[in-house]
């Protein structure tokens, strides 16, 4: 008799948390959907580019905001019944335990439909930090190249530079949310003759005073283009001046970096980092590729930042910057390189009408001087290109570059006048996960020939990585 009374009691509670969980189940997925409010709270990659003033009040928000201290559901117990009906009364004290938990939690249930949404933290694509899987994404870009010229001079470590097909690159981009102080970002690249760690980062989301932190290898934030990787730039190719100052692959190396977002009326961000000084294609104007090892805080690289943003209107905005990157070089324990560095990024895009059209114009001016044995090397170089997005589908863009050049530079003691280089593109979109690009460049260095090049490349994005923008 008593187990039939088990039974019953059994059934009933379980018809009561069927009935409970389908009051509760709409209230589960609006918590699911609350998640995207710590999301918020968690800084994402800063920008590199902006438009009006909600670009302003987002960044200033993005460092302002901390990640919460603890993490969970809060669950309110107010319901939780101190037992059960008197027809129950008759179950075994195993059974009736069982019972009570069960309608406890249904009642919880209920009343975790009236809670604030959970704190949990989030990343990319609305996955908790919880999660073990990390968001992956691969990104594909290869070209199609024609140049006049037998031996091109191209810089850039993932340039095309042979006729024919070139794979740029493959890159594979992971990202995922540590704790609530920490998330994680590395990017993977492929080539056809192996991979290569580009970035492998853990980044501060709970650091007091409007204070964030970068720990591990990454690109310093030196200029504009330098913390970017190829499939945001607006040409296929690398700019020649970064190429001749820091190396094929940009400045890179392992190391540590803060950033203080100031409290001030516009948005000041100030960045100073020290990474290794070593490497032929990411710092080959200081150790590169002759590491002479760190005896001391001078034998690394410091790399120091100031970046302002200004809303002119709501459809006008303007970025500057200044840059300096401070090492040792290879040609003596004592002798120092210094490049310094100024950028300047204006956009107008219309938001306050609907409209696809974006034009940008992006700048930037360089110096390095490099100390050698018995004098002192200056030299210079800069790029200067204008975007224009015409339609939701289309963009053009025109770029010009100069660097200059000097005798007896035991880096590059061919490169002993200025070279000059103008360029061209059409861009198409067919969707915001892929692009063709057809460019056309004229370079003409100062001790050689001119040649003539034509790229069409392929830009093709699958996972979780941010779309380009459409």
């Amino acid at each position: 008799m008593h187990r039939w009374i088990v039974c019953l009691g059994m059934v009933g509670g379980m018809l009561g948390g069927a009935k409970a969980w389908g009051q509760a189940a709409p209230q589960g997925q609006a918590r699911e959907a609350g998640r995207g409010a710590w999301s918020q709270a968690a800084p994402e990659r800063r920008p590199q580019d902006a438009s009006g003033t909600a670009w302003a009040q987002a960044a200033q928000q993005g460092k302002s905001q901390e990640a919460p201290l603890g993490a969970g559901v809060p669950v309110s117990q107010e319901a939780a019944p101190s037992s059960l009906p008197a027809s129950m009364s008759a179950i075994p004290h195993e059974d009736t335990k069982a019972l009570e938990e069960a309608l406890a939690q249904d009642a919880n249930a209920r009343g975790g439909a009236a809670a604030p949404a959970p704190t949990a933290p989030q990343g990319r694509g609305g996955v908790s930090w919880q999660s073990f899987n990390p968001d992956i994404s691969f990104i594909l870009d290869a070209a199609m190249a024609g140049f006049t010229d037998k031996a091109p001079l191209m810089v850039g470590g993932h340039d095309p530079k042979k006729n024919g097909f070139n794979l740029q690159q493959l890159e594979l981009y992971a990202f995922a949310m540590v704790d609530p102080y920490f998330r994680f970002d590395t990017n993977l690249v492929f080539s056809q003759y192996g991979v290569e760690i580009e970035e492998a980062y853990a980044t501060t989301l709970a650091l007091p005073y409007k204070l964030q932190a970068r720990m591990g290898q990454f690109l310093t934030r030196f200029g504009r283009i330098n913390a970017t990787h190829p499939h945001s730039w607006a040409f296929v190719d690398q700019m020649l001046v970064l190429g001749k100052f820091f190396g094929g692959e940009g400045n890179r190396g392992l190391g540590a970096e803060v950033s203080w977002l100031t409290p001030l009326p516009w948005y000041l961000e100030l960045v100073a980092s020290a990474t290794d000084a070593a490497g032929e294609s990411t710092a080959r104007s200081f150790f590169g590729a002759e590491d002479l090892g760190v005896h001391g805080l001078k034998d690394v690289q410091y790399t120091l930042a100031a970046k302002q943003f200004f809303p002119l209107s709501e459809d006008l905005s303007l970025m500057l910057g200044l840059s300096a990157a401070l090492g040792p070089n290879a040609t003596g324990r004592d002798n120092r390189t210094d490049i310094y560095g100024a950028d300047l990024y204006l956009k107008y895009r219309p938001i306050t009408r609907g409209s696809y059209t974006v034009v940008s114009l992006d700048v930037e001016w360089m110096t390095r001087r490099r100390q050698v044995p018995e004098d002192v090397l200056m030299d210079h170089g800069m790029y200067a290109y204008l975007f224009w997005r015409c339609a939701k589908r289309w963009a053009v863009a025109a770029r010009y570059e100069w660097v200059s050049g000097r005798a007896h530079d035991p880096l590059d003691p061919d490169w002993v006048a200025s070279r000059h280089r103008l360029s061209g593109n059409v861009t198409f979109w067919p969707t915001e996960f892929s692009r063709f690009r057809l460019q056309y460049s004229y370079d003409r260095p100062g001790w050689r020939s001119a040649w003539h090049a034509v790229f069409l490349a392929a830009e093709f994005v699958v996972g979780a990585h941010g779309a380009h923008v459409f």
